[in-house]
């Protein structure tokens, strides 16, 4: 067995051999260090009275005032509700859409219809959700978008679906799924063009249809990536997908569409209360780690390997 000392010089050397290749890493690592933990610094204003003349360091410190603040407004619980339950459908139902898109995917056996396929599939995720908006907008004009139209020749009433709150969940958890599920086929692509081809002999052999390969050979194969992504996306059950929401949403719909990410928006940037606005911020943030790291151990107790 090595000794420490022994390890720390073999590290060193693997080190050294591939000093090009952290090289390269740098950029990356001084951007996430630089946006995503620098930052960080600013979350002290939550636990204090902030004030934009005296600076973060000179605002008084108030405890958890802004937390006890941030539960007894009046329309937080509607707020925490919301927020869970538009991440929560999206989880439900966004989950499970690229997994089957790409097992789908992957019966495809003519090579240009699959990448052409592919090409259409991942483009909406690389167009803004300010562009994308537009379009859902124009598809849903109760004047003369697509939808209604399609709705007025089949005899029915247009319907104005971005104002009408038991329409608007469902609005937005669709154009999630439709915008992202193409782009996460491609991690599980990836995943399934490593499993073993002798498997599927095997699975041939004893009689399995492409149905039962599917699910006797390729999901069993790639389970410990679809474990990985489900603990990152229980992380983010409590972004409900500020731009989008922030985009599509109007007054009329706040019962139903109103989230954190926008109340802090409205309440840090509009109203300038930065210091609640921070606090509900860091509400968030905890939640989603204690998800994290609760979904981690009940990944790891069942026999499969988590995140760390």
């Amino acid at each position: 067995m090595l000794s420490e000392t022994a390890i720390r010089k073999s590290r060193w050397k693997h080190m050294k051999r591939d000093k090009y290749l952290y090289l390269l890493l740098l950029p990356g690592v001084l951007l996430i260090f630089l946006f995503k933990y620098v930052p960080m610094y600013g979350i002290v204003i939550a636990f204090k009275d902030y004030n934009i003349l005296l600076g973060v360091l000179e605002s008084p410190w108030v405890g958890l005032k802004q937390f006890e603040r941030l539960f007894r407004t009046p329309d937080f619980a509607t707020i925490f509700a919301n927020t869970f339950i538009i991440s929560f459908y999206k989880l439900i139902f966004g989950f499970p859409a690229p997994i089957i898109l790409a097992l789908l995917l992957n019966e495809l056996k003519n090579g240009l219809f699959k990448r052409f396929t592919q090409s259409v599939l991942y483009l909406p995720h690389f167009l803004s959700w300010v562009i994308f908006t537009g379009i859902i907008v124009a598809f849903l004009n109760p004047v003369d978008g697509m939808v209604n139209y399609i709705l007025s020749t089949l005899g029915m009433r247009p319907i104005n679906f971005m104002i009408i709150p038991d329409y608007f969940r469902t609005l937005l958890v669709s154009t999630h799924i439709y915008k992202e599920m193409g782009w996460g086929t491609i991690i599980y692509l990836a995943a399934m063009s490593g499993v073993n081809p002798d498997l599927y002999e095997a699975a041939r052999v004893d009689g399995a249809n492409r149905l039962k390969q599917m699910w006797h050979v390729t999901l069993p194969s790639i389970r410990s990536v679809i474990l990985i992504l489900m603990i990152l996306d229980l992380g983010n059950i409590l972004d409900a997908g500020f731009m989008q929401v922030f985009l599509l949403y109007n007054p009329l719909v706040y019962e139903v569409a109103d989230i954190i990410d926008t109340y802090v928006y409205r309440v840090g940037i509009q109203s300038a209360n930065y210091s609640l606005a921070t606090a509900a911020g860091v509400f968030k943030s905890v939640i989603a780690l204690v998800l994290i790291y609760s979904a981690n151990k009940i990944v790891q107790k069942s026999g499969n390997n988590g995140l760390w």
